[in-house]
């Protein structure tokens, strides 16, 4: 499932295409027909996104909410727009450029008090302006359950997913089997402040890289990563294979529904 960095990516690139234009919007695959066509012709006002939820602002008070979930993707091209396949579910498109939409868990077109309800139920996202951490905060002090967790939970803080969360709390040598309540304000702080940066870095590059300066594949004489995924990373995919700090095999396990990854000899604290 794409990261919040990704979510926030498209909602520029849909923003830098669309914004300020009246698309055709149409549903080859039948599944977002009605709205479409509610829709067709109607000027795109604004792009936005929260954690993994995308929004495409029409008119004053009417969005398509879109989560892409494991399996939806997004495709731009210039126009003219090829003959659409019956697997897009949204295609917008005008003069120069279309955009298609498929396989999302996700796509309702939602007014404006039904976006704001979405909102209410998610944490703070680390790339947003109105971010408050200190509200992240309180949850995770609050709570017993691993950081591990509670960093993958949508409702804690939005946009964090299983790379993000291996990586940062490893950047802070930071046992992800911590409870919540056991990592102190400092702690949180400068947790929150990597995550700011790293997913920024994550938007500007379309792509994860965690590793500092001094630990680039250049900077110590090893090979690069060679992963579909792309990006330096200590830890995420790197079970069994030696930590670039201290050696150490990097241990997997499942925790929260998805696979952890951590250094034991570095992540004690």
């Amino acid at each position: 499932m794409p990261e919040g960095h990704t979510i926030h990516r498209l909602a520029l690139d849909y923003g830098d295409r669309f914004r300020g234009t009246a698309p055709r919007v149409t549903s080859p695959q039948g599944k977002f027909s009605d709205a479409a066509a509610l829709l067709d012709g109607a000027d795109l006002t604004g792009t936005e996104a929260h954690g993994k939820h995308l929004f495409l602002g029409f008119r004053d008070d009417e969005w398509i909410h879109i989560h892409l979930g494991l399996f939806g993707k997004v495709a731009f091209g210039p126009a003219p727009a090829p003959p659409p396949t019956d697997t897009v579910r949204l295609r917008l498109a005008h003069a120069t450029a279309y955009v298609d939409l498929r396989g999302p868990t996700t796509c309702a077109l939602v007014t404006d008090a039904e976006k704001q309800a979405i909102h209410a139920r998610l944490g703070p996202d680390p790339l947003r302006t109105d971010a408050d951490p200190a509200t992240a905060y309180a949850r995770v002090s609050r709570s017993r359950t691993t950081i591990a967790a509670l960093l993958m939970d949508q409702k804690v803080i939005a946009g964090v997913g299983n790379v993000y969360r291996a990586e940062v709390l490893f950047r802070h040598h930071i046992d992800p089997y911590r409870p919540g309540r056991d990592i102190t304000p400092a702690e949180w702080d400068a947790i929150w402040a990597d995550l700011v940066a790293l997913m920024r870095e994550g938007v500007r590059n379309n792509r994860i890289d965690t590793v500092r300066p001094e630990h680039t594949p250049e900077a110590m004489g090893r090979p690069p990563r060679v992963d579909d995924h792309g990006g330096e990373v200590y830890v995420y995919r790197r079970a069994t294979l030696p930590c670039h700090l201290c050696g150490d095999g990097i241990r997997t396990a499942d925790l929260a529904a998805r696979n952890l990854f951590w250094c034991p000899t570095c992540q004690q604290n």
